[in-house]
């Protein structure tokens, strides 16, 4: 009685352990690069707070001129492919991004995800946007 009880212990313990153990493989496999989404909002409390930071406007250059937020700088969307980004050498500084409506920033975010780019947080479009802007 006692052997089959050891027994029963062993086998769960052995199901419960190949389940974990698929689990695991599963999330790693699946998982893709990924960035963080807030809303203006956050965005604005979080260049209140941190102190090292890159603002990110992916719009093109003549968006930018017509009026960006201050202190951004311009890399637009279309530019951002597979190969290194000189104004971006830090992997892992905080990048807040955006666009005029929040569809290329979701762009951009995910391919500087995909280049290991590991703190990238998007926050829409411009157009939400209720602070100051400079030409």
């Amino acid at each position: 009685m006692k052997h089959q009880r050891n027994n029963k212990i062993r086998v769960a313990t052995a199901v419960v352990a190949a389940l974990m153990a698929a689990l695991l493989a599963a999330c790693g496999a699946s998982s893709k690069p990924s960035y963080r989404q807030i809303t203006a909002d956050e965005a604005a409390r979080m260049m209140q707070e941190e102190t090292d930071f890159v603002l990110l406007d992916v719009r093109t250059q003549e968006e930018y001129a017509s009026g960006h937020i201050p202190g951004a700088i311009c890399i637009p969307n279309e530019t951002i492919g597979s190969e290194e980004i000189p104004e971006l050498p830090d992997k892992d500084q905080l990048i807040l991004v955006y666009c005029r409506s929040g569809n290329r920033s979701k762009q951009a975010s995910q391919k500087l995800a995909e280049q290991d780019y590991t703190n990238v947080v998007e926050f829409g479009g411009i157009n939400g946007w209720t602070g100051n802007l400079e030409k």
